[in-house]
């Protein structure tokens, strides 16, 4: 069992657009994890909270002890704190999924600047831009 820590990033190209994710994670035994996807068209939200989703469902493969994560989307942060209430449809079950996925370790999530995410923003830019080439 390990501490992980995770940047998380998702985006695209309008909105809705083609769509990727990013996520960074650090702490595993086997050293960093990148992983950037292509997720089809969908809202930037929808994007970030798929982000997430993925970096929580590596913790929960790795068995990790405890998941601290950075995300660069004030929505996500928030809405997973339980400081804004979740009353979109679209985004209602992955917030649900998420959360009952990140009952199975010590987790937190924080706010982290754009430019404090830089290597996960990459990722999901890269995916998108290889996928639409």
């Amino acid at each position: 069992m390990s501490d992980l820590v995770a940047y998380v990033d998702g985006g695209s190209l309008g909105n809705p657009g083609p769509a990727g994710i990013g996520v960074v994670i650090d702490g595993s035994e086997g050293g960093r994890i990148r992983i950037a996807r292509w997720i089809g068209r969908q809202d930037n939200n929808v994007a970030e909270y798929v982000a997430l989703l993925e970096a929580l469902q590596c913790a929960v493969a790795l068995r990790a002890k405890t998941l601290h994560v950075y995300s660069d989307s004030e929505v996500v942060v928030k809405q997973m704190r339980g400081e804004y209430a979740c009353r979109s449809p679209r985004l209602y079950s992955l917030n649900w999924i998420c959360r009952k996925l990140a009952r199975s370790f010590e987790f937190s999530i924080s706010h982290v600047c754009r430019e404090h995410n830089a290597e996960a923003n990459h990722l999901a830019n890269s995916a998108v831009l290889k996928k639409n080439s």
